[in-house]
C-alpha cells in the first residue's frame, strides 16, 4: 500500500448487483414512460388531423351541393363506378346521359317517381321516419333486407357522393349529406338532379336517356303508363332492362299507375 493511501471496505457483490439492477428498473422505467408519453402524443395528434381531415370533407361535399344549387352536375359517384365496371369489359363503353330541365321531363313521370320511392316527399325534410319504421319491421319480419326505406332525398345523397358497400359509416355519410341537401336545396331542385342521374339501366342514367332507351321518345312525351313502368324499374334497374316483361314488373307498374294521380310534386 503507498504512503498516505487509506484503505477502503470491501465491496459487497450481492449489495452491487442490487445497485445496478435497481439502476437498470428505473432506467427501464423512464423509458418505457418516455415510450408511452410519444405513443399518446402521436394518438392525440392522429386523433385531431383525423378528425380536421373529416371537417374538410364535409365542407367539400357541403361546397359541392351549394354550387348545385344553381349548376349541374355532369357525373356522380355511382356513374364514375359503373362507368369503370362497364370498361373493364368493354374499353370503349360510355354511358346513356342526357340532362333535360325540370319542365322538360313529364309531370307523369314525376308522380310516378313519388309513388314508387317517396310518397312523402314534398312534406319530409329528408327523411320519413315512418317509412323507415315500416322497413324495419318487414325486414325484421323476413329476416333479411327486402326494404329500404330510404327517401329520394337519400337516394340523391348516395349517388351523388358515396360508394355502393353498405356499411354503417356510409349511412351516417348519406345522412349528414341529406341534410345539407335538405337545407341548401328546395325541393325542386332535389328532385331534377335526382331525376337526372339516377340510374335506369345497364349504363343509362337519367329520365331523358330512359326515355330515349326504352320508348324512343324525349322525357317530355312519356305518357304515365310509360312513367309508371320506368318508376318500376327504378329499384333494380340493370335487370329489368333484360328482362321487360318480368310479372314483378307488370304488378308493380299497375300499383304505380293507380297511385300516382294523387301525389303531389314540387
Amino acid at each position: 500500500m503507498e504512503s498516505g493511501e487509506t484503505p477502503g471496505a470491501p465491496i459487497n457483490p450481492r449489495i452491487s448487483l442490487r445497485c445496478i439492477r435497481a439502476t437498470d428498473f428505473y432506467t427501464s422505467q423512464a423509458t418505457m414512460r418516455k415510450i408511452k408519453n410519444w405513443i399518446l402524443r402521436w394518438a392525440w395528434r392522429s386523433v385531431k388531423i383525423f378528425f380536421a381531415l373529416l371537417v374538410l370533407y364535409q365542407v367539400w361535399l357541403f361546397a359541392h351541393i351549394c354550387w348545385w344549387v344553381k349548376f349541374n352536375p355532369s357525373t356522380s359517384a355511382f356513374m364514375e363506378t359503373r362507368l369503370e365496371i362497364m370498361q373493364d369489359k368493354n374499353p370503349d363503353a360510355e354511358l346513356r346521359h342526357k340532362w333535360v330541365a325540370y319542365e322538360k321531363i313529364s309531370n307523369d313521370l314525376k308522380r310516378a317517381l313519388i309513388a314508387a320511392e317517396d310518397a312523402r316527399f314534398v312534406d319530409h325534410e329528408g327523411f320519413d321516419w315512418e317509412g323507415i319504421q315500416k322497413a324495419y319491421e318487414k325486414n325484421l319480419k323476413k329476416g333479411r333486407i327486402v326494404a329500404g326505406g330510404s327517401t329520394i332525398s337519400q337516394q340523391l345523397a348516395k349517388n351523388l357522393f358515396l360508394s355502393t358497400k353498405r356499411t354503417p359509416w356510409r349511412k351516417l355519410e348519406e345522412a349528414a349529406i341529406t341534410v345539407m341537401l335538405e337545407t341548401v336545396m328546395d325541393k325542386r331542385r332535389i328532385f331534377e338532379i335526382y331525376l337526372n342521374i339516377i340510374e335506369w339501366g345497364n349504363g343509362v342514367f337519367g329520365a331523358e336517356a330512359a326515355a330515349r332507351h326504352y320508348f324512343q321518345v324525349s322525357a317530355a312525351q312519356l305518357t304515365a303508363e310509360q312513367a309508371a313502368r320506368l318508376a318500376a324499374m327504378v329499384p333494380n334497374p340493370r335487370y329489368y332492362d333484360t328482362h321487360r316483361e318480368a310479372y314483378g314488373l307488370l304488378l308493380r307498374t299497375d300499383f304505380i299507375l293507380n297511385r300516382m294521380d294523387g301525389m303531389e310534386i314540387p
